[in-house]
């Protein structure tokens, strides 16, 4: 059983609230807060189970080297830390109109080796494979998909098995786990949970 719960979740820089307020206590800006209705499931507590894992120095840890999957871009490598570590969630951030679709779709166009789903919240298919030949680069292991359902983008992707998922834009995301409306801080919070 599942009740609904109001917050107020600044959109500045994310902290919630039980009531409203005019200046968010957090960030210091001004209206700020939205009104989220959220679902909270009625579960009954599980009785704490001992963790067999127990506290052990670092140099005692082996580490474990991940493949990664390298892009065609040395630079992008470098940033990354040596390539794209698999099952790892990459954030690309910056001002609207600086070229983050641009460099996500070259990346995808560029790693050959791999199977990549991009997925686009903002652009048509149509648009985006202008855009693909503005770049002047075409790959036959890309698939465009174009949906901001993170269910149907999960169920698409498990058909597909794609090695990278490109998300353009977590913004545009939205679960039907959630009332509130796309782009609001729950649904990026909760969209990227779950395709983390």
């Amino acid at each position: 059983m599942s009740k609904q719960k109001t917050i107020y979740i600044c959109q500045n820089c994310g902290v919630t609230s039980s009531k409203w307020m005019g200046k968010c206590n957090n960030c210091g800006e001004w209206n700020t807060y939205v009104e989220e209705i959220v679902s909270i499931s009625k579960t009954t507590a599980l009785p704490h189970k001992k963790s067999e894992e127990r506290p052990q120095s670092l140099s005692q840890v082996v580490a474990h080297v991940h493949d990664r999957i390298l892009t065609a871009d040395v630079e992008l490598n470098r940033v990354l830390g040596g390539g794209i570590v698999p099952g790892s969630v990459i954030l690309l951030g910056g001002e609207p109109g600086i070229g983050k679709s641009t460099v996500l779709l070259q990346m995808a166009l560029q790693t050959i080796a791999v199977k990549v789903l991009y997925v686009s919240g903002e652009e048509s298919v149509t648009q985006t494979k202008l855009r693909a030949e503005r770049i002047g680069l075409m790959n036959e292991k890309v698939f465009i998909y174009t949906d901001t359902q993170v269910e149907n983008v999960l169920s698409e992707s498990d058909a597909l098995t794609p090695d990278i998922i490109v998300i353009d834009s977590i913004q545009t995301m939205q679960t039907n786990m959630l009332e509130s409306a796309p782009g609001s801080v729950a649904q990026v919070r909760e969209s990227a949970q779950i395709l983390q």
